[in-house]
């Protein structure tokens, strides 16, 4: 009971500054490195980072890509995402990394862990650099 009443302190203290998203959550000046998707090891590179909030930032395997994340933490909601074209030959990663982030509803930032889920219980764990 005392986790959740300090989680809603936390969250009544962040809707007061105006900032509902990761940033005000513990995201922001970090770069999360996917280190597991779906229980599995994610061997290629790929990051994401909240600059300002409501901002996504990130690098796939093989590109960069921009969005806006549009519901308030601990949702999660990607808005379109804006991602350069350059050919890889980690084009396959890149797919299932962007295709499991749009998917993703909730988030949980935990020090240095960050985690993403959806209701389908796919899961993404990210680690900052």
């Amino acid at each position: 009971m005392r986790i959740v009443s300090l989680l809603l302190l936390f969250v009544l203290f962040a809707a007061c500054r105006g900032d509902e998203s990761l940033s005000a959550y513990g995201a922001s000046d970090k770069i999360w490195k996917l280190i597991e998707l779906d229980g599995a090891p994610f061997t290629a590179r790929a990051t994401i980072s909240f600059p300002e909030p409501g901002q996504i930032t990130g690098q796939t395997p093989c590109n960069r890509f921009t969005s806006t994340q549009t519901a308030p933490y601990p949702w999660f909601e990607m808005g379109e995402a804006m991602v350069t074209r350059a050919a890889c030959p980690e084009s396959e990663a890149e797919t299932r990394f962007l295709n499991a982030l749009s998917t993703m509803t909730q988030s949980e930032v935990l020090g240095n862990s960050l985690i993403l889920r959806d209701e389908s219980e796919r899961e993404m764990v990210f680690e900052a650099e």
